[in-house]
C-alpha cells in the first residue's frame, strides 16, 4: 500500500473511532453539544482532529479512494500515453459559504489531469477537454477506455476536476456550482492546454458524458471561439424538467445553502440559466449528441428536449438516440459492441473537425 494512502486510511479510522466515541458520549449526556466535550478526561476536545464528524470522514474516504484510483492510471493507459496531475485555477466562487472569510475573492484551485500520447514529443497536436460526469464525482479510471482511444488517435487531453468534484475535501465539494462557474473551470483547463502544451488552438474540442455533457454544451455556448467541435453523450440538459422527476434527496443537492439555495419551483429562471436546452439559441460550435431511451439517470426526455430546441433554433448538429442500449446511462463507457460502435461515431465526428494524427479508418476532414 502507498505510504500516503496508508497514513490517510489510518487517519480516517481514527476519525471514525472518535466519532463513535462522540455518539457514545452523547448517549451518556457528555457530548460536546453542551460545550463540555473536553471534560471527559480522554484529551479529545471538540477541535481535536481525531474527532471528526461523519461528513468530514466521508470526505477523507473520498480522498483515499481518489489517491488509490490515481495510482491506477499509468497501468490503465496500457502504454498509449502518460498522465500528469495539474493544479489550475478557476474564477472565485459564486457562493462563498463553503470557505473561510479570509479566502473571499480568491480563485478556486482546480485539479486536472493531462494525458499525453506516447511519442508525441513537442509535435503540435489537436486537443480535447474531458469534463467528468456526476453532480459530485471525479475523473476516475472508469474513463480509461475513452482516454486510451483518444490517445491512440493522437489527441492531447486535459480533464478538469472542477469545483464540486469529490476526492479533494469538503471545501472543494461544497464549492459546487452546477451549470455555473464550474463551466468556467472546464474552460480554464482548455486555456491552460493551449498555453502550456503544443496544441493547435484552432483544433480543440470538448466532450463529456452526463454532467460532463452539460459542461460540453455550456462550454460550446459560452465560449464559441474556443472549440472546433463538441460531443455530448447522455447530457443533463434541462434542470427544470430534471427536478420534476428526481427525488427530494437529489433536489436537496441543489437547494443546499452553499449551492443554488432555492428549489426550481422557487426560482425556475435560475435553473433555466443552468440548463443547456434553454440556451442553445446561442450555439455556434458543431455538435453531436447521443442518448438512449432506457437511461435510468438522465431521462431521455431531457435529450429529446435538447434536440427539439436545437431544431427550433436552426442550429447545426447531429444526434442519435438509441433504443434500449445495453447498460443504460453508462452504455458508451462499457466494452460492448454497441458501446464501441457509438464511441466510433463520436470519434469520427470529432476527427472530421479536429484532424488528429491517427484518426479512425476512413475519416476525412470536413473543414479546412
Amino acid at each position: 500500500m502507498d505510504d500516503d494512502v496508508e497514513r490517510a486510511l489510518r487517519g480516517l479510522l481514527a476519525a471514525l473511532d472518535g466519532d463513535e466515541a462522540d455518539e457514545a458520549d452523547g448517549a451518556n449526556g457528555t457530548n460536546g453539544n453542551d460545550g463540555n466535550a473536553g471534560a471527559s478526561g480522554d484529551g479529545h476536545g471538540p477541535t481535536d482532529p481525531r474527532r471528526l464528524s461523519r461528513v468530514d470522514a466521508y470526505h477523507r474516504l473520498n480522498a483515499i479512494e481518489k489517491r488509490a484510483d490515481d495510482a491506477l492510471w499509468p497501468d490503465r493507459l496500457h502504454g498509449t500515453g502518460s498522465v500528469r496531475k495539474l493544479r489550475l485555477v478557476g474564477p472565485p466562487p459564486a457562493n462563498e459559504a463553503a470557505r473561510s472569510p479570509q479566502a473571499e475573492g480568491n480563485e478556486v484551485v482546480v485539479p486536472a489531469y493531462l494525458f499525453t500520447p506516447a511519442g508525441a514529443g513537442d509535435e503540435e497536436r489537436p486537443g480535447l477537454v474531458l469534463p467528468h460526469g456526476g453532480v459530485h464525482s471525479n475523473c476516475s479510471t472508469r474513463y480509461a477506455v475513452v482516454v486510451r482511444e483518444l490517445l491512440d488517435q493522437g489527441y492531447r487531453v486535459v480533464a478538469p476536476e472542477y469545483r464540486g468534484s469529490t476526492g479533494y475535501g469538503r471545501e472543494h465539494y461544497e464549492l459546487v456550482d452546477y451549470g455555473g462557474r464550474e463551466v468556467a473551470d472546464t474552460h480554464a483547463a482548455r486555456e491552460w492546454l493551449v498555453e502550456h502544451e503544443p496544441v493547435d488552438p484552432d483544433r480543440v474540442g470538448v466532450l463529456g458524458w452526463s454532467h460532463g455533457g452539460l459542461h460540453t454544451l455550456l462550454n460550446a455556448v459560452e465560449y464559441p471561439d474556443s472549440y472546433a467541435a463538441a460531443y455530448a453523450s447522455v447530457p443533463v440538459s434541462d434542470l427544470v424538467a430534471r427536478m420534476g422527476y428526481k427525488d427530494d434527496a437529489y433536489r436537496g443537492l441543489y437547494e443546499a445553502d452553499y449551492h443554488v439555495g432555492e428549489s426550481a419551483a422557487e426560482d425556475p429562471d435560475e435553473y433555466r440559466r443552468r440548463s443547456p436546452a434553454w440556451r442553445v439559441a446561442d450555439l455556434e460550435v458543431p455538435l453531436r449528441v447521443h442518448g438512449t431511451t432506457n437511461d435510468e439517470d438522465v431521462n431521455v426526455l431531457e435529450v429529446e428536449r435538447l434536440v427539439e430546441a436545437l431544431r427550433a433554433h436552426g442550429r447545426a448538429f447531429e444526434s442519435r438516440i438509441r433504443e434500449d442500449a445495453p447498460g443504460g446511462h453508462i452504455f458508451e463507457l462499457l466494452d460492448t459492441a454497441v458501446a464501441e460502435e457509438s464511441r466510433r461515431e463520436a470519434y469520427d465526428f470529432l476527427a472530421e473537425r479536429l484532424d488528429p494524427p491517427a484518426p479512425p479508418e476512413g475519416v476525412e476532414r470536413v473543414v479546412d
